[in-house]
């Protein structure tokens, strides 16, 4: 792993442990996180679920009772999103898209791709084989995967110059309650 990739993955895993384990009540050398290089973090079964996302400056940290999924970028992230939209979304969407001037397709293909990377953790998926499968609603509320239809809540929110975005799978939270509502998350 180059020196600098090293670092940062030596630093988030720390942090994540660190925030983990207060959360959670537990000395950080008892939690039960396995997170390994290049695999998403996971704790032991019973513990919660956690997502973690980062751009260059910033990391996001996501955890809950049930799955759920995080990505976070940079809003003036200068993106190719003519091109990201005509391969990876689907007609739907890009249906939807077409004909927006430059910088609003610009956001608004970042904001689908928020919602697609964190419906990828959710199911602990590869951005490659997985990114064409998902499609986000009209009001972006909604996340759908084309291959086994499984439905999630999705909420996105601006934070400085950062853009974020959660899933959660709707049937996942019983009672009615919004898995949006329940979640804890850390920004650093």
């Amino acid at each position: 792993m180059p020196s600098k990739r090293r670092q940062q993955y030596v630093w988030s895993r720390r942090w994540m442990r660190s925030l983990l384990a207060d959360l959670l009540g537990l000395p950080q050398e008892v939690l039960p996180l396995d997170a390994p290089p290049g695999q998403p973090p996971k704790l032991a079964e019973g513990w919660g679920f956690v997502s973690l996302s980062h751009c260059p400056d910033a990391l996001l940290l996501a955890w809950a009772p049930w799955r759920v999924g995080v990505d976070l970028e940079r809003c003036d992230r200068d993106i190719p999103a003519e091109s990201i939209l005509k391969r990876f979304f689907c007609a739907e969407e890009q249906e939807h898209l077409s004909g927006l001037v430059p910088e609003a397709l610009r956001q608004a293909v970042l904001a689908h791709w928020l919602l697609k990377e964190s419906a990828i953790k959710w199911q602990r998926g590869s951005l490659g084989r997985d990114l064409t499968q998902w499609c986000c609603s009209r009001d972006r509320s909604v996340v759908i995967h084309r291959g086994d239809g499984a439905v999630l809540s999705a909420s996105r929110w601006r934070q400085g110059p950062w853009c974020l975005a959660m899933v959660a799978g709707q049937g996942d939270v019983g009672n009615g309650a919004n898995p949006m509502h329940t979640a804890m998350l850390c920004l650093a």
